[in-house]
C-alpha cells in the first residue's frame, strides 16, 4: 500500500431479514463464519491492508456490536461508530451521515458491505483507481445476480439493469455495446464525490452513482477470479465457510 493512510467504512446498520431467524435477535454483522464475526473479519481483512481507521454505521441491535468492539478492544482498530438512530438510512444515506468522517481527507477511501466476504486485492483496486483517478471505483464480477450495474468497453459506469423485470436506466450514452457486471459491494471513493451526492435521508447508494455518472466519471474494477460470498442467508454462511476458514 502506498505511504498515504485510507480511511474505510463498513456499512453495518442493515436488518439483515435475509438472515432470519439469526437476526430477529442478532445484527447481521455478528453472524459467525467458522468462529469469526462478519463484521470482525472485514476489519481484519481492510487491516491487512493497511486501514486503520474505520467508521461503522450501526441500527439493528446497535448495542450488541459496541459490546462486540469493546470485548476485542476494536480489533486493534480506530474505530467510530455513525448511530443511525430512527431507522437505517440504506447505502446512500448511510454514507451521506458519515461523510462528515471523511471530508477532510485528501485520499480516496474504502466503503464495503459487511455482509460481503471477499479476496480482492485492495492494493491493485486502488493501483487502478489512482491511475484512472475516477470519482469512484467499484469492484465487479460476472457472476449471475438480479441487478447489474451496465458499462462501456473503457469499464465507465453509464447505466443500471433489473435482469427480473426488464427496467433498466441510462445515464449515459457509453460506447457500446454496453455489457452488465454484478456489483461486490467494494467501493474506493474520493472524499469530493460527498459533496456531489443530492438526495437526503434513506436512500440507496446505487441512486447517487446513477445520477453522478452523469456528469463524472465512475469506473467499474472487475476481479473475476476472486472469491465473493454475499453472507445474506443461511444457506451462504455454510458456503463461506468454505473458503474461510481462519
Amino acid at each position: 500500500m502506498p505511504e498515504q493512510k485510507m480511511k474505510a467504512m463498513i456499512l453495518a446498520a442493515g436488518l439483515g431479514t435475509r438472515l432470519k431467524p439469526f437476526t430477529d435477535h442478532h445484527p447481521k454483522a455478528l453472524a459467525l463464519v467458522n468462529g469469526k464475526s462478519l463484521l470482525q473479519r472485514n476489519i481484519e481483512y481492510l487491516h491487512s491492508y493497511g486501514i486503520n481507521d474505520f467508521i461503522i454505521n450501526i441500527h439493528h441491535f446497535p448495542e450488541q456490536i459496541n459490546q462486540h468492539l469493546k470485548n476485542h478492544q476494536n480489533f486493534g482498530c480506530d474505530i467510530t461508530i455513525s448511530h443511525e438512530l430512527e431507522e437505517p438510512l440504506e447505502t446512500g444515506g448511510g454514507l451521506k451521515k458519515a461523510a462528515w468522517f471523511f471530508e477532510k481527507e485528501h485520499s480516496p477511501f474504502v466503503v464495503m458491505n459487511v455482509d460481503i466476504l471477499t479476496n480482492l486485492d485492495i492494493k491493485y483496486m486502488l493501483a487502478f483507481h489512482q491511475y484512472h483517478k475516477p470519482m469512484a471505483t467499484l469492484a465487479i464480477t460476472n457472476r449471475e445476480t438480479s441487478r447489474n450495474f451496465l458499462f462501456d468497453e473503457k469499464q465507465i459506469l453509464c447505466g443500471w439493469l433489473n435482469n427480473k423485470t426488464g427496467e433498466s436506466r441510462i445515464s449515459k450514452q457509453g460506447h457500446d455495446p454496453l455489457h452488465a457486471d454484478a456489483f461486490t459491494c467494494v467501493h474506493i471513493i474520493e472524499p469530493r464525490m460527498l459533496s456531489l451526492i443530492s438526495q437526503n435521508g434513506k436512500f440507496s447508494i446505487i441512486d447517487t452513482y446513477l445520477e453522478i455518472a452523469k456528469q463524472h466519471t465512475i469506473l467499474g474494477y472487475s476481479h473475476n477470479s476472486d472469491i465473493v460470498v454475499d453472507v445474506g442467508k443461511p444457506d451462504s454462511i455454510r458456503e463461506a465457510e468454505k473458503y474461510f476458514d481462519h
